[in-house]
C-alpha cells in the first residue's frame, strides 16, 4: 500500500520529464492555477494536487504514468470534474492527469452498431454524432451535457435511462487502459462477448484504481420508432411509490421512471419555469416509453389506467420531441435548482428496493425534522436510485458535519432495506467508509486483491473506495481523514 514519504520530494526533475512528453503547455504547475483542480463536483472536499499534466494520446498517459511509476508519486486520473463523491480529488504530492484534452471520437461503424472514443469526449456529443443516422448512446446522467466518458467509465455512471437500457457498463465492448505501470493494454474488443474473464465488467466502475482508460468502444443504439413520456401528479408520496410498482408488476418496462416531491417541484420551477410540473402536486412521476408505435400506445394506454387507479389527479403525455425536452428539462435542472435554495447541498445515492420507496422516504422527512435541514427528493424511481438534495450553508461552523452524519443514516437505511449506499455517483473518497454496512471483512478483502493485482504499490488514485480506517467512527477520530473535510494542506 503506498506511504507517504516524509522526505520533501524534489519537483524539478520530475515536472521537466513531464514536459519532455507533453511541453510546457502540457504541465500545470502554478499555485493559483492549481485551485481549478482542488475538488470535483463535491465541493466540500478539497485538496490541491502538486501538479496538473495534460496528456492527448495514451502514448502520452503511459509515459506520464511510468515517471510517476519511477519516483513512486501517486496519481489521479480526472474527466470533466463533474464526480459528486470525491472519486477525482487529489491527495497530498499528487498528480492529476487531466483527460479533457483527449476529445476524439476515433471511429464510428453505423454498421455494427459501435463507436470508439476517447476519454474526455462528452457523454451528449456520442449521440449527436450518430443521431443524424438514427442512432444513439443510450446512457444519460443528467450531467450528459458536460460529463465525459472517460468519469462515466470510472463510476459505471446510470441516467433516466438506465431502468430500461442499463448502466454504461452494459454499453462498453472493450477498453484500451494504461494501467498503473504505465503498460498499454486492451480489454474486450469489438464484439459483445469475448472469452476469458471478463476484465472489461471489472474495469468499469473501478473509479481509477485499476488505470486509465484511453481509448473506450461503446455500444451506440437505433433510436426507437416511437417515443411517449406521461406526467402524472400525486397528492401523496405513497400514490406516486405505488404506482412505480404496479407499472413494473404489469410488466411494463418504461426506457425511464423519475419521481420528485413537493419540494423539488417548486425548486425547479422557481429556476426553470417549465410551467409543466403542478406546484401544489406531492408528488409528480415522469415516465418515457419507447418502442414500436403500437406498443407505446398500448403501454401508454395500461400506464394511464395505473396511475389513476393509484389515485393520480391528471396524466398527460407528449410524443412530438419539442414538448418531450420540455418535460424533462425540469428533471434534469434539479441539481442546478437546488443551488438556488441553498448556500451548499448535499446529495447522497442511495439505492433501495422500490416497494420500499414510501418507507424510506417517509424515514428520510423525520430525519429532516430531527436535523432541521431541508431535503428535496428527485430520483431514478424506477430502479429505486435516491439522490436526496439536503440544503446547508457550509460557512456556518459543524453544519457540514451534521449533513455528512445525516447522509450516513440515510445510506445506512438503504442497506438495512435491502439496497445499496451507491447506484452512480461512486464510492469515492466520500462513500468509502460506509462499504463495511454493506461488505464484510472477507468481501473487502477479497476486493483488495484485485486491485494489487492491476496497482501493487497502490499510486492509482489512493484512499478512495476502501476504509482506512476501517470504520466511520475510527475515521471520524483519524487526523488522515481529515484531508477530506477542506482542510488546507498547502
Amino acid at each position: 500500500m503506498l506511504t507517504q514519504d516524509k522526505k520533501q520530494l524534489n519537483w524539478k526533475p520530475i515536472i521537466k520529464a513531464f514536459e519532455a512528453v507533453l511541453g510546457k503547455n502540457g504541465v500545470v504547475q502554478r499555485r493559483e492555477e492549481l485551485i481549478t483542480y482542488e475538488c470535483d463536483g463535491l465541493t466540500i472536499y478539497r485538496q490541491r494536487p502538486a501538479v496538473v499534466v495534460l496528456p492527448r494520446t495514451t502514448e502520452q498517459v503511459a509515459q506520464v504514468v511510468k515517471i510517476c511509476n519511477q519516483y513512486s508519486i501517486p496519481f489521479i486520473a480526472r474527466g470533466s470534474g463533474t464526480g459528486l463523491s470525491g472519486g477525482a480529488l487529489p491527495v497530498i504530492d499528487s498528480v492529476l492527469i487531466v483527460t479533457s484534452l483527449m476529445r476524439q471520437i476515433l471511429s464510428i461503424d453505423l454498421e455494427n452498431q459501435r463507436a470508439i472514443v476517447q476519454p474526455g469526449v462528452i457523454n451528449s456529443w456520442v449521440t449527436q454524432a450518430v443521431s443524424g443516422a438514427g442512432f444513439y448512446y443510450a446512457p444519460d446522467p443528467s450531467s450528459q451535457i458536460i460529463c465525459s466518458i472517460g468519469g462515466n467509465i470510472a463510476e459505471n455512471s446510470g441516467g433516466v435511462h438506465c431502468l430500461k437500457y442499463g448502466v454504461t457498463t452494459n454499453h462498453v465492448l472493450g477498453l484500451k487502459i494504461v494501467t498503473p505501470s504505465g503498460e498499454i493494454i486492451d480489454l474486450g474488443g469489438q464484439i459483445p462477448e469475448m472469452p476469458g474473464y471478463d476484465l472489461t465488467g471489472i474495469f468499469v466502475g473501478s473509479e481509477g484504481t485499476l488505470g486509465i482508460a484511453t481509448e473506450i468502444t461503446l455500444r451506440i443504439l437505433k433510436s426507437p420508432e416511437s417515443i411517449c413520456v406521461l406526467l402524472a401528479d400525486f397528492t401523496s408520496i405513497e400514490a406516486a411509490g405505488a404506482t412505480v410498482s404496479d407499472i413494473i408488476s404489469a410488466g411494463i418496462i418504461p426506457g425511464g421512471m423519475e419521481m420528485m416531491d413537493n419540494f423539488g417541484i417548486n425548486a425547479v420551477e422557481d429556476v426553470v419555469a417549465t410551467n409543466c410540473y403542478p406546484r401544489d402536486a406531492t408528488a409528480i412521476l415522469l415516465i418515457e416509453i419507447d418502442g414500436l408505435e403500437v406498443e407505446v400506445v398500448g403501454n401508454k394506454q395500461r400506464i394511464t389506467e395505473i396511475c389513476q387507479k393509484n389515485g393520480a389527479r391528471n396524466v398527460t403525455s407528449a410524443t412530438d420531441p419539442e414538448t418531450r425536452l420540455k418535460l424533462w428539462k425540469g428533471r434534469k435542472a434539479a441539481f442546478a435548482a437546488a443551488g438556488n435554495l441553498s448556500p451548499d447541498y448535499y446529495v447522497q445515492d442511495g439505492v433501495i428496493p422500490r416497494t420500499q420507496l414510501p418507507y424510506v422516504l417517509h424515514e428520510i422527512e423525520i430525519l429532516s425534522q430531527q436535523y432541521g435541514y431541508r431535503v428535496a427528493n428527485v430520483f431514478h424511481a424506477g430502479d429505486g436510485n435516491l439522490h436526496p438534495l439536503i440544503l446547508f450553508d457550509n460557512s456556518v461552523p459543524g453544519e457540514l458535519e451534521q449533513v455528512e452524519e445525516m447522509g450516513g443514516k440515510i445510506l445506512k437505511l438503504c442497506v438495512q432495506v435491502g439496497g445499496s449506499i451507491s447506484g452512480e455517483h461512486g464510492i469515492g473518497a466520500e462513500k468509502k467508509c460506509y462499504m463495511p454496512e454493506m461488505f464484510s471483512q472477507v468481501d473487502l478483502e477479497t476486493m483488495q486483491w484485485v486491485r494489487q493485482v492491476f496497482n501493487p504499490k497502490g499510486l492509482a488514485n489512493p484512499e478512495k473506495i476502501f476504509p482506512t480506517p476501517r470504520t466511520c467512527g475510527e475515521a471520524a477520530n483519524a487526523s488522515a481523514f481529515k484531508q477530506f473535510k477542506g482542510v488546507e494542506r498547502f
